[in-house]
């Protein structure tokens, strides 16, 4: 699509414009691009790129900035991806070390935007919404601690309300029952069978049966994908964000309400890698000044979610492409390894 002399001025243009946040002339172009062009002819593949929409140029400048596609076209074929340095690494390496899983994706948001001075972004784990065993503990006439052991071998608690005392047999009866005929299913599949199963059974414990259905349900409803985001605030210290605020406010909201970064995120599972998604681009971003650099991670070689940066589209790829990255893989093991 570009000759090579309009590649090396276009990645010279990102490249400057993304360093120092000004619209870039001529003459930074023939000085950086390391090209034997006089300005005449920067001006004229200058020109040719806007024709394109690769660039355009500010009312108040006679420089050119970067669009939405021309940071597609850089970040595609034009980027040149900086190694992270071993500092950052052993940072990642010693905070990715709890044996809890939630801790792990905390400290993992964290350190993404520690790193990249942004947003950072890890989606949890989809749960299945099966569950392997349950347990009824009485905890006082008519309080029922409900334990569930779902299927990734995490442990949930839910307290039921009931309307009549249950004896430590009772609950016993009903827990083995659960547990024989319906362990690794859905409790929506459960509360069909048991339609049919009740009328057989005494009356006292299809009330709690019923219970429990509901109390599970809801657990996993509650656990359903959810997005861990740290240093938003940061965002605020972005020139180009900060100083529309209408825009800020959209970005925040799309913090708080979360279903447009997850769907982005959702996207990413699939990807074989780091992918990166320019504001302008998509419906699910909330500002066109906006990217987000994402990666999938797994457990045991199964991609379970994704993590990732947001900030401005004038952020430095090359070097939060390599957090992103790195920081997904060494979630992976630290997960696989717990």
């Amino acid at each position: 699509m570009l000759n090579d002399r309009a590649r090396i001025l276009l990645k010279t243009l990102v490249e400057r414009y993304i360093s120092e946040g000004e619209p870039v002339g001529s003459r930074t172009l023939s000085k950086h691009a390391g090209l034997d062009l006089s300005p005449a002819s920067i001006r004229n593949i200058m020109a040719d790129l806007e024709d394109m929409g690769f660039v355009t140029s500010p009312h108040t400048s006679a420089g050119r900035v970067p669009t939405p596609l021309g940071y597609r076209f850089f970040v595609d074929t034009l980027l040149t991806v900086r190694p992270l340095d071993q500092t950052s690494v052993s940072q990642l390496e010693s905070s990715l070390t709890s044996s809890d899983p939630q801790r792990l994706m905390t400290a993992a948001s964290t350190l993404l935007s520690d790193l990249s001075q942004f947003a950072g972004l890890v989606m949890t784990p989809r749960r299945s919404p099966a569950f392997r065993q349950i347990e009824f503990i009485s905890l006082s006439d008519k309080r029922i601690l409900l334990i569930i052991v779902t299927m990734e071998g995490e442990v949930e608690n839910r307290v039921i309300l009931t309307d009549q005392p249950y004896s430590a047999s009772a609950l016993t009866e009903a827990a083995n029952y659960f547990n024989q005929h319906f362990a690794g299913q859905r409790f929506d599949q459960i509360r069909v069978k048991l339609r049919d199963e009740l009328g057989r059974m005494r009356d006292d414990i299809t009330r709690l049966m019923a219970a429990a259905v509901d109390a599970g349900s809801q657990a996993h409803d509650a656990n359903q994908e959810n997005v861990v985001v740290s240093g938003s605030r940061k965002l605020l210290d972005v020139q180009e964000l900060s100083s529309n605020m209408g825009s800020l406010r959209r970005l925040f909201d799309a913090f708080e309400q979360k279903t447009g970064l997850l769907q982005l995120l959702d996207q990413s599972r699939s990807a074989a890698g780091v992918q990166i998604f320019i504001g302008g681009e998509s419906d699910m971003m909330p500002l066109d000044e906006c990217s987000m650099v994402t990666a999938p991670y797994s457990v045991d070689g199964q991609v379970v979610g994704t993590l990732g940066v947001v900030g401005p589209t004038r952020m430095a790829y090359e070097r939060v492409v390599p957090i992103v990255d790195v920081t997904a893989k060494l979630l992976s093991s630290a997960l696989s390894h717990h």
